[in-house]
């Protein structure tokens, strides 16, 4: 099968749409933007924002709550982290909010969302925006350079969603224990087939578990381009060599397949603790930052597949009705800003690759980059391999499906 470049197939996509919504992004005139954005920061001062976001990362909270001292410091506001399993909670929580006719005063101010999340709040109307001829840090982005900074799991954000981190998939593994990586998902199954009960993933809807599913479907679809549609009646014939491999790696995975972590969190556990040999992470320098914290053994290293790994841009959105959205607009805005994305970036805190254009900074923000420390268990970038690009969302909502019938039980 021919090795398909993720930033080729997604700039195919993306190039023309990308070019138009950044445009449109610097259209407006820095004097509106002027006249508009202190009146945003003075409305903002003394609000409060609960920001719905997933709550199953040590590294993750301590970020946030990092954000929520600077902002109160710095804007007055007050940030409430509302801690989730799963994102589709907070998509719930708003669309039940419209069915009552709550359209003002919601209970989410913010969301950490991508993906199908996204399609089913952007399809429902339930995002307010856009947020790209308000927030300033918005020029300090390149869709051109990172198109999925703009599309979001092939489906244009126009505006909806402001940026927030880039991530990847990566596997990190115990070194002391693993000399030779495997190179390819086939290398994979061959891997575990040779080492019963060393390697697993989480299960789905777990996003990690789930995005796990989709790098093995895009290795071993017959066309991978296909993903970039939607899913419909070739679901079964696309996906078939999928289950077809899934069947031939479920006996062999830690405990048979009867049993699977419940996170990435989880499955790292499981390779601090030595019961697994590799694990899964959509954060390339994650373990470096568990190394630093004492959560993983100093041995620890990471490898990619050679055609390359699935990556995305995660964003944060406003609700339609949010009760506090002027101090929600500084908050994501503050997100997006070099200070906050050059912490984020930091190894030894997150390890997140920033969604900015280095070119657009001045030299002391780019200096706020130039040092950071990668870590002894993060790839350089020139190492991490082609990102192949995310499949149409209603791919990873039928995928999800199909596996808890097939292997949830």
């Amino acid at each position: 099968m021919p090795r398909v470049s993720g930033r080729s197939a997604l700039a195919i996509l993306a190039a023309p749409l990308a070019i138009g919504l950044f445009a449109l992004s610097v259209a407006s005139p820095a004097s509106a933007q002027e006249r508009v954005w202190p009146e945003i920061l003075a409305a903002a001062e003394g609000e409060s924002v609960y920001w719905n976001a997933w709550g199953g990362s040590e590294s993750t909270n301590g970020y946030i709550q990092w954000v929520a001292d600077t902002v109160e410091d710095r804007f007055g506001i007050d940030l409430v982290h509302v801690k989730l399993n799963d994102t589709a909670e907070a998509v719930r929580k708003v669309l039940a909010e419209k069915t009552a006719g709550r359209d003002e005063d919601g209970s989410v101010d913010l969301i950490w969302i991508n993906g199908e999340n996204f399609k089913a709040m952007k399809d429902a109307n339930l995002l307010h925006g856009p947020l790209d001829e308000i927030l300033p840090n918005f020029a300090l982005i390149d869709p051109v350079e990172k198109p999925t900074t703009v599309i979001d799991f092939t489906v244009p954000t126009e505006g909806l969603e402001a940026p927030w981190g880039m991530a990847k998939i990566v596997f990190p593994y115990d070194s002391a224990r693993l000399e030779e990586t495997p190179g390819s998902i086939r290398e994979l199954l061959a891997f575990a087939k040779a080492n019963p009960g060393r390697f697993t993933y989480p299960a789905p809807p777990d996003f990690t578990g789930t995005t796990f599913l989709k790098q093995a479907l895009h290795a071993l679809a017959d066309d991978p381009a296909v993903l970039l549609d939607p899913a419909g009646g070739n679901f079964a014939a696309v996906t078939a060599p999928l289950w077809a491999y899934l069947d031939e790696l479920d006996p062999v995975l830690w405990r048979e397949g009867t049993d699977y972590p419940k996170s990435s969190t989880e499955q790292m556990r499981m390779l601090d603790n030595g019961a697994v040999d590799i694990a899964i992470s959509f954060n390339p320098g994650e373990a470096s930052a568990l190394i630093a914290q004492g959560r993983l053994p100093e041995t620890v290293r990471t490898f990619v597949f050679d055609e390359g790994t699935i990556g995305n841009t995660h964003f944060v959105a406003i609700p339609y009705n949010a009760a506090h959205k002027d101090a929600a607009m500084v908050v994501a805005n503050f997100l997006m800003g070099p200070e906050a994305q050059a912490r984020k970036q930091d190894a030894t805190v997150w390890g997140d690759q920033t969604v900015l254009s280095v070119a657009k900074l001045s030299a002391e923000q780019r200096a706020l980059f130039a040092d950071l420390p990668r870590g002894p268990a993060t790839l350089p970038p020139n190492a991490l391999g082609p990102s192949l690009p995310e499949p149409h969302p209603t791919w990873m909502t039928r995928i999800e499906e199909h596996w808890l019938t097939r292997y949830g039980s």
